[in-house]
């Protein structure tokens, strides 16, 4: 008998142990796995695209500008009058329009090579969703380029012009944040296929419509017009640095590969 309890006691004790390891077990995991999603998920979410901030109200007309002959040497190049700007700063009729508004403008050319726009510019980068023109054009403004395209196009291209995109320098430029850069280009589908052409390219006042990926074209037209001191109206302009809220994230750094969570 005093055996038989003994083994009884040192049963009761293994049972025990075991169901209080469990328990721990248990409890630690409910603790330790909501922490561990947690984390994920906001680094998740701090990383993926955010759109720029659609603008509201008043809509403006774009006055159209005047199409000139193109004197820049790039073959196939849309131009149109951009008297005044860079320069003086003044706005000669006819020339592309050059002012601040807080509601949607309804463009005279698609996509737009300028004309007025909101005064808060987006985050410059890829974006896999059509963008706010007033903010894109305000990039335009700044020296950025924008490539856009119909919702249509091939994967294969929009992959093919994000490895563009990631091919091209990065450009020191002024902000609050030290070391700052930025490729100065915008790369985005269209809402509609209202695009004159598959894939098109535009800076302030000038245009190159293409109908596949040719990156020779591309290139030149970037090398040209990009963060351009004789093109862009404001020279040396950041092109990011907008909070989120309203810049928005690019869906990509400029890789084809997504930002990872």
């Amino acid at each position: 008998m005093p055996v038989t309890r003994r083994r009884r006691r040192i049963l009761h004790g293994w049972r025990l142990t075991a169901l209080v390891a469990a328990v721990v077990v248990v409890v630690a995991g409910a603790v330790a796995i909501p922490r561990v999603v947690s984390a994920a998920s906001t680094a998740a979410g701090l990383r993926s695209e955010v759109l720029p901030a659609p603008v509201h109200g008043t809509t403006t007309v774009d006055v159209a500008a005047r199409r000139v002959p193109n004197t820049t040497g790039v073959p196939g190049v849309l131009a149109w009058d951009t008297q005044g700007w860079p320069g003086n700063a003044s706005h000669p009729a006819g020339s592309v329009e050059h002012v601040h508004v807080t509601g949607p403008v309804r463009y005279a050319v698609i996509p737009p090579i300028g004309g007025p726009h909101n005064i808060v510019w987006m985050n410059a980068g890829v974006y896999t969703r059509p963008v706010p023109t007033e903010r894109a054009v305000h990039n335009l403004e700044h020296g950025a380029v924008w490539i856009t395209y119909r919702p249509d196009l091939p994967q294969d291209l929009v992959t093919s012009l994000r490895r563009f995109v990631d091919r091209q320098t990065m450009i020191p430029e002024p902000g609050r944040v030290a070391g700052q850069a930025n490729r100065y280009i915008d790369l985005s589908p269209w809402a509609s296929d209202a695009l004159p052409a598959p894939i098109v390219i535009s800076s302030w006042g000038y245009q190159l419509r293409l109908q596949t990926v040719d990156t020779a074209r591309l290139q030149e037209f970037v090398d040209t017009f990009r963060h351009s001191r004789r093109y862009s109206p404001e020279f040396h302009e950041p092109v990011d640095g907008q909070p989120v809220s309203v810049g928005g994230r690019p869906a990509f750094d400029g890789s084809a590969k997504p930002n990872p969570a």
